[in-house]
This record gives structure tokens, sequence and C-alpha cells, in this order.
């Protein structure tokens, strides 16, 4: 994935846009600040190595310059924890969160379609589709991959390119109440994309109480029930385990004209 941009100066003074629907006939300065919010929560829910949690204060700036919104709200609330805690601390809470929990995994077509054949099928068309695109993930992760997804939302623009996240939202509700039933700061993350989606039918409502209740698809061969396993979450051993995550995408340092080193 491509680097936070270096024009986010300009980008923050922009208006964004807090969309209840699907965008249409975007100003090209809304477009922009779409592209930011896509790219932050992005870079935000990615594994917090050395160097996401180096580049703290410069997301800091950037989330706390954008305008009033409920995805400026949601995304300052997360950063106001996330430049707190120790880096040791927040790489246990994401391996925790995201990696130990199934009801919170990244990893979107496993809520639609779970262990069976047809997810292999979704991520082989989820990868046509980005390289329709003419866009290359470098394979270091799955394509599914939430902050993949929204990389490619902000790369592609509203329409094909949030297709994805519009297809998967049910699954995002989940991953959200998942992480608000946690109480992690992630949560805001989550709510902050979810402001940027179509609001939710009643059908999606419960298409995701019934995932709740037993959990995604599976070929039902010589596998136990879900929720027969650990803590109730989902699947039992061996039918799905994320990969080891991909290296974040890459940052720029704070800039030189700041005084403030990471905390």
């Amino acid at each position: 994935m491509s680097p936070l941009p270096a024009t986010i100066p300009a980008l923050v003074r922009t208006r964004v846009r807090a969309a209840v629907r699907r965008p249409a006939r975007l100003t090209p300065e809304e477009a922009e600040a779409r592209t930011l919010l896509l790219r932050l929560c992005s870079l935000l829910l990615q594994y917090p190595d050395a160097e996401l949690a180096t580049a703290r204060p410069v997301l800091t700036t950037t989330v706390e310059a954008l305008p009033p919104s409920p995805a400026a709200e949601h995304l300052t609330a997360f950063v106001s924890w996330f430049t707190d805690q120790e880096p040791e601390a927040l790489e246990q809470h994401y391996v925790e969160m995201f990696d130990l929990r199934r009801k919170s995994s990244l990893y979107l077509t496993y809520y639609l379609h779970g262990d069976t054949r047809r997810r292999g099928m979704a991520l082989l068309t989820l990868n046509q589709r980005y390289r329709a695109a003419g866009w290359n993930t470098d394979g270091g992760e799955l394509p599914d991959h939430l902050p993949v997804v929204l990389e490619f939302a902000a790369l592609a623009g509203p329409g094909g390119g949030e297709a994805p996240l519009r297809q998967h939202r049910r699954g995002l509700e989940l991953i959200h109440r998942a992480l608000t039933d946690a109480n992690s700061p992630y949560r805001h993350v989550l709510a902050a994309l979810l402001t940027l989606l179509p609001p939710p039918t009643e059908a999606d409502r419960a298409a995701v109480a019934q995932l709740v209740a037993e959990g995604p698809p599976n070929e039902e061969v010589g596998l136990d029930p879900y929720g027969t396993y650990g803590d109730g979450e989902f699947a039992p051993p061996g039918t799905f385990v994320p990969p080891t995550p991909a290296p974040p995408t890459r940052v720029p340092p704070a800039p030189t004209s700041r005084t403030e080193g990471p905390r």
C-alpha cells in the first residue's frame, strides 16, 4: 500500500462531507477530504509496529485538523487513546482484538462466506477488481483485509472503489459491534468508517443479528457447530486462521518544525 499523502496539510483544510449515504457529485475538495478519511482509517487499522507508533504525532495533528464531522469526532477519540499508549500495549491490544477474536477479524469475506468454497472465489474476484483498476497490492496481504480494502477505496474513488465496503457492510457492522462489546477504542475507527457508508437497512440489521447468533456459513462437513470453541466466537480450531499481517503502509515522519516527539 502507498504512503500517506504528502499533501495532508492542504487536504485537512478542505470541507469534510459527513456522508450518510453513497456520495454523488462530490466536489474535488469533498473527494479529497473523503480520500483522506479513508486513508486515515486504513492506517489506524494496521498493525501498530514501530514505524506507525513513531508516526503518531503527525497522525494526531492530521486528525485534529479535520473540520467537525461525526467521522472526525470518532477519529479524534481514537487517536487520543492511541497516542497515550505504550507501543507494547498497542501491539498487545491489536493482536487481542483482531488476531485472536474471530468476531472482530479484519478479513471481510469471512463474514459473508465463512469457511466455504465461495470465500476463495470472493477473494479471487476482489483481486481481479484491483487489477482491473490498475492496482497491484504486491501480495503482502489478502485482498479482503480491511486496511487493503480501505486503501483501494481511497485510490479508486467512491464509485467502484467503495463498492467492496458497501458489499461487506454487514461484516463491518459486526466488527464494530464486537469491538464495542470488548470496549476497544478501535470501535471509533469502525464507527468513523460507517458514517461514510449508506445507513443499514432492516435486512442488514437482521443479517447482523443472525451472524451474531449463528456465525458465518460453513460447508457443514466434519466440523463442530459454531460457538463451541473457546469464548464462543464463531469457528472451531483449524477452520480459519488469519495470516500474518503484512507490513503497514509507510507514513511520513513528523514535520521538522514540530518539537513534539512520539509519546
